[in-house]
């Protein structure tokens, strides 16, 4: 396989990993544990624990099937780290800012907490992740071929 498609496919394993992992986080810690909210609070318990199941499930595939990509890529002695540690940093920043703006906001899904002072809340996700997102496409840009 090319250098270049080795890079991609790197990058791409990262992504996905990010995402995954930082989503399998939130639903664990948010969700499961806290008790803060579920995916899609605007329904029912019920509802928002069948939605929290496919948030689970997705989160756990993309993390799964990242891992598929980058034991076949260290196998093939292919893998780009500092290219994949880039896009998981990016997946994870983007998802978590993806979820803070998009679910949070504009699609009111969920809110971090209810029947407190969330400002504060999310000032301190998005920023985190900016900052993440920020250091991600830094070593995107950084690892180019």
């Amino acid at each position: 396989m090319p250098m270049q498609k080795n890079a991609k496919r790197s990058l791409w394993s990262g992504i996905l990993f990010g995402l995954g992992f930082v989503a399998f986080i939130d639903e664990f810690v948010f969700h499961q544990l806290l008790h803060w909210h579920h995916f899609y609070d605007r329904s029912t318990t019920s509802v928002g624990l069948v939605t929290d199941g496919l948030f689970h499930a997705f989160s756990w595939f993309a993390t799964i099937a990242s891992l598929f990509m980058y034991a076949d890529l260290r196998r093939r002695q292919a893998l780009h780290s500092m290219r994949w540690i880039g896009g998981a940093l990016a997946g994870a920043g983007g998802f978590q800012l993806y979820d803070g703006i998009i679910q949070h906001k504009l699609m009111r899904l969920h809110q971090i907490r209810y029947e407190v002072d969330v400002l504060p809340y999310d000032l301190t996700w998005n920023i985190l992740a900016a900052i993440v997102l920020t250091a991600g496409l830094f070593l995107i840009r950084r690892t180019r071929t």
